[in-house]
């Protein structure tokens, strides 16, 4: 007989929500839906059909693979994969219809050659360096590859079919590279126009400027944090604030629970030693399982019906709680994040304790976790 071990529990009618969410937020406008990064650990093609079932009308994806595996599954709406490297095989996604993104005129050129070796025409994005100093054409460059581009449509090698950006600090609206960017987006998109360029979609907005900045929404908001029910501005509001719902639960059980005397030491380096004799459970997930070493001491469990706290260094495959003596056995369930309703911690909440942001919270949890899916009908 199979026992899980440890397993994310996903909801997708969670997701198929959230998207319905955001699009109501952002009055209307269409939502590419992010699933890069195996749907931010929450299964690619999974996540994307919920995301569609909440109505997304594109895909977003960063590698071409990624692309093709939704393309694969059978999935034959919009989708734009925006990251590559010399010598990509162009000519698999030009024939899938996927929307492919260039950077430079060299970018161009490869999709261009992969067009005339097919015969047909790439859908193309051109991405602007409006400020963030990374992918994209920047302000000088960029109107050579919009009058590149354009020269390449009027070959017929290629169908310009949207502009775009990406913001530095989108999660702090005050900041003041938000307007800059937001105007330098702005001459971006004027200067496709001169070049007799007419885009389809034009797109600026991720997760947290769908919440806090309309002018950053143009044709379309691209969000993929909050895709997943987590707040993308949680200095700001929680994802109840927003509407939003975490649709990962991370739950193993208890492997072992043994009682130790003061002054025990507990886990490498015995950097938590018992202060009296009490109970330790051992939970058997790791850093090789997603979670994060940053959080040894510090991260939070819900075991034997409260709130605890990891008790020393997180191992590669378990670490330690210290249950302060109540009652529990080995097989009891420990719940690492969730929705928080039930009182268990948060992705944020992990976030929180191991200095980071909760993408990376979710979207590192391993292959050796199971995903179940529960909330609609990933086949």
């Amino acid at each position: 007989m199979s026992v899980t071990r440890a397993e994310a529990v996903i909801d997708l009618a969670a997701i198929s929500g959230n998207v319905a969410t955001i699009r109501r937020h952002a009055q209307g406008s269409p939502v590419m839906a992010v699933v890069k990064a195996d749907g931010y650990g929450h299964g690619l093609v999974e996540s994307a059909r919920a995301a569609r079932a909440g109505a997304a009308e594109w895909l977003g994806v960063a590698t071409l693979d990624e692309a093709l595996a939704l393309r694969r599954a059978g999935d034959r709406e919009p989708i734009l994969s925006w990251l590559t490297v010399p010598g990509e095989d162009y000519a698999a996604a030009i024939e899938a219809d996927i929307d492919v993104t260039a950077y430079s005129p060299e970018d161009l050129d490869e999709i261009m050659a992969a067009a005339r070796q097919l015969g047909r025409a790439a859908r193309l994005q051109l991405k602007a360096d409006t400020g963030l100093g990374r992918g994209g054409a920047t302000a000088d460059s960029w109107p050579g590859l919009v009058e590149a581009a354009r020269r390449a449509e009027l070959e017929g090698r290629v169908r310009v079919t949207g502009v775009w950006s990406h913001l530095a600090c989108g999660d702090e609206p005050e900041h003041p590279s938000v307007k800059l960017q937001v105007d330098e987006f702005a001459r971006a998109v004027d200067a496709a126009d001169a070049a007799g360029l007419t885009p389809e979609v034009r797109h600026l907005a991720n997760s947290p400027t769908t919440f806090t900045t309309p002018e950053a929404w143009w044709d379309l908001v691209r969000p993929g944090l909050a895709v997943y029910g987590l707040s993308p501005i949680p200095d700001r509001a929680t994802s109840a604030d927003l509407g939003l719902v975490p649709a990962m639960t991370l739950q193993t059980r208890l492997a072992m629970v043994k009682q130790v005397p003061a002054g025990a030491g507990v886990s490498y380096g015995h950097t938590y030693v018992t202060e009296q004799p009490t109970t330790l459970g051992l939970v058997p997930v790791g850093y090789a399982d997603g979670i994060p070493r940053h959080a040894s001491g510090v991260g939070p469990v819900l075991v034997a019906g409260r709130r605890r706290t990891v008790s020393g260094r997180v191992c590669m495959d378990q670490f330690v709680v210290d249950l302060h003596g109540d009652a529990a056995a080995a097989g009891d369930p420990v719940v690492l994040f969730g929705t928080g309703r039930s009182g268990e911690p948060t992705a944020q909440d992990w976030a929180a304790a191991a200095g980071t942001i909760s993408y990376e919270i979710v979207s590192r949890i391993g292959g050796r976790v199971t995903r179940r899916y529960v909330g609609g009908n990933p086949q």
